[in-house]
């Protein structure tokens, strides 16, 4: 079954006769396709890419079986090819993303369209929640892209290097090795910024004595990799070598529990009681982990508001932190595939702490 064929299994047990898709990410993954202009319109019986000139020579060689791929232009505009479509499938109830869609667009798709849009924006995040073996794949060669880019880099951070300068050659390499971008901004912190977990790289000088946390990632086939590693250069001292131990125990502790079928806060949790009983719990602000795929973050996640049990094929980061203001932070990132008795770890980079 494909993506195509889930959504209209979804459409039929809904009692709903069609979806609109206009999110690029939700695009890709129902048509196989994504492109700025245009909407994806799935009926229960037949689907349909509509795009313009830029894009249709492209949309049609990569179009997933079962879509049909519609040009518009300014005699056929957007709304007059959906409106045709809507009418060729007989449509009374359709669906549109409402969690993506700004009130504005919503409001203007349903007078262009005449008639009302029912939300559904949750049919998709449901779906994508659990990956198919062929998203995983995806995932699996875009992960094996950033650790490749990371060996490198590792043999090239030396006292003296600026963060954006180490941020730049993870880049560098991440496209030299077959990555179609960045899955995110990365983040390239040493010294006292590794304190600041989403810290942005700037011009700071990499010393003897620092850590240095790079979290990155990268894309393939449109799927994201995402990890963090933090390494010492030159030496370590010993608080910064607990600290370093603390997080790893951390993360091997929700690894070791980590499966489908429970919720995410009890993989969360089972981190957090190790950081906490080492003292250390004010200095973890953030959760276990998130969900990933086409988008970075996605759902559900691993932390602490985590009810929802986690579906089989979810695909997960681990990536628990301390982070000490002004002084130095240590977090440690995997992906993990969710499986019914545990999970597969992903990630094969060395997590051990290197001092470079």
């Amino acid at each position: 079954m494909n993506s195509i064929e889930r959504i209209q299994e979804k459409l039929k047990e809904r009692g709903l006769d069609g979806l609109l898709l206009t999110d690029e990410k939700n695009q890709r993954y129902a048509a196989g396709f994504a492109f700025t202009d245009g909407a994806v319109l799935v009926g229960r019986e037949k689907a349909w890419l509509v795009t313009d000139s830029r894009y249709i020579e492209a949309a049609e060689k990569a179009a997933a079986a079962g879509v049909t791929v519609w040009l518009y232009d300014r005699e056929r505009p957007l709304m007059e090819r959906l409106k045709e479509a809507v009418r060729e499938a007989g449509m009374e109830r359709l669906a549109a993303e409402d969690s993506k869609l700004s009130h504005r667009d919503y409001l203007g798709y349903e007078k262009a369209l005449g008639m009302e849009l029912l939300p559904a924006g949750e049919l998709m995040t449901q779906l994508r929640a659990a990956k198919t073996e062929e998203e995983i794949h995806a995932m699996r060669a875009a992960q094996a892209i950033a650790e490749q880019a990371l060996e490198d880099v590792l043999g090239l951070i030396r006292p003296g290097m600026t963060e954006k300068q180490v941020m730049a050659e993870l880049v560098y390499r991440t496209l030299r090795y077959g990555s179609e971008g960045n899955s995110f901004d990365p983040i390239v912190v040493s010294g006292p910024n590794t304190s600041l977990p989403h810290g942005v790289p700037g011009d700071r000088v990499i010393q003897r004595g620092d850590f240095v946390t790079m979290d990155f990632g990268c894309l393939k086939d449109g799927y994201c990799s995402d990890m963090t590693r933090t390494v010492a250069i030159g030496e370590a001292s010993d608080e910064m070598r607990n600290v370093y131990d603390i997080v790893l125990q951390a993360q091997l502790a929700g690894i070791a529990v980590a499966r489908a079928g429970i919720p995410g806060k009890e993989i969360d949790a089972a981190a957090r009681k190790v950081i906490t009983e080492a003292g250390y719990g004010p200095y973890f602000g953030h959760g276990f982990g998130h969900s990933l795929g086409l988008d970075i973050h996605e759902s559900p996640s691993a932390n602490l508001r985590g009810e929802e049990p986690m579906p089989v094929g979810a695909v997960c980061s681990a990536e628990p932190g301390i982070y000490l203001p002004g002084r130095f932070g240590v977090r440690i990132e995997d992906v993990m595939i969710l499986r019914e008795k545990g999970c597969e770890v992903i990630t094969k980079a060395p997590k051990k702490l290197i001092i470079l």
